[in-house]
């Protein structure tokens, strides 16, 4: 398929992200949202992160100006309807995924391809509740989308060849690598990754080091750039254990058992660097540990 025009769900941080990358490739993009301060939030990080980007001379500021002009945003669901493509980037809540896909049904094109960037959730079980689970597949962006050169193209049981072979294309266009996963849970970045840094929160549960010796072990003893707890920050503890449950539940193994302590942050709402506190203090000028 010829995809000219891009309908994101979801304005976050990942929303966001993909909404720039898209633009700055030439794709008309439709940023959608159910707030409105987060959809005018989002449109001011784009501008902010692109003009990074000329600053550092990657882009021109004639290109930034031309990706600017490609965003829209709505707080219409259905308007992204009428786009060639549409990446749905809400939480990664399964219900919410369906609702989202659920409302667009109706106004959809014959030919839209539908697509999630989850980072755990079944592919075949999101695309067998749409009219189309032939043309629909997993399109999973690390974060910072912009930064990040890897995608997961993730095809459920039905996912057809056209499909596939469509989004790797805007793959590279993008300037980006894509890695073709099975849909199993977690698919191949995050079944790696998470279950670390579940290991990483049972280490400091059951006190065999505190948050700074774990993350400067691993920084300096395995040449990670962040420490495993600093991570979990930054991707945010809520989906951490999103992850790990969807890993236990999918797989039922009890090595994917999530740490009770990583509940327990998450419980408190301490979910990291997006609400200042999680298993560092972020309400100062230098990150503390908080245990």
């Amino acid at each position: 398929m010829d995809i000219k025009s891009i309908g994101v769900v979801g304005a976050g941080q990942m929303g966001n992200g993909i909404a720039h990358v898209m633009a700055l490739a030439g794709y008309d993009v439709l940023l959608n949202d159910i707030n409105q301060n987060a959809l005018e939030a989002a449109v001011g990080r784009i501008d902010k992160n692109l003009e990074r980007q000329v600053s550092r001379e990657m882009i021109s500021a004639e290109e930034k100006a031309a990706a600017m002009g490609r965003i829209e945003t709505t707080l219409e669901l259905p308007a992204l309807g009428g786009t060639d493509l549409v990446i749905e980037a809400a939480t990664e809540r399964e219900e919410i995924k369906h609702q989202i896909f659920d409302t667009l049904k109706p106004h959809l094109g014959p030919d839209t391809l539908l697509t999630s960037n989850t980072s755990s959730i079944s592919i075949t079980r999101l695309a067998s509740r749409t009219d189309r689970p032939e043309r629909f597949m997993g399109f999973h962006f690390m974060n910072p989308v912009p930064m990040m050169k890897l995608v997961e193209l993730i095809r459920g049981i039905a996912t057809d060849e056209d499909t596939y072979q469509t989004c790797l294309g805007i793959v590279e266009r993008l300037g980006k690598t894509a890695a073709s996963a099975e849909d199993f849970p977690a698919f191949i970045v995050n079944r790696i990754l998470i279950p670390m840094i579940n290991e990483a929160c049972y280490t400091l549960y059951e006190g065999v080091g505190n948050v700074a010796s774990i993350d400067n072990a691993m920084k300096l003893g395995a040449n990670h750039p962040m420490g495993p707890l600093e991570l979990a920050d930054f991707i945010g503890l809520d989906t951490c254990l999103a992850i790990m449950n969807v890993l236990h539940d999918g797989l039922a193994d009890t090595k994917y058992r999530p740490c009770p302590l990583l509940t327990k942050y998450v419980e408190a709402g301490w979910l990291g660097r997006k609400t200042k506190r999680g298993f560092y203090d972020y309400r100062g000028d230098v990150p503390v540990p908080t245990r």
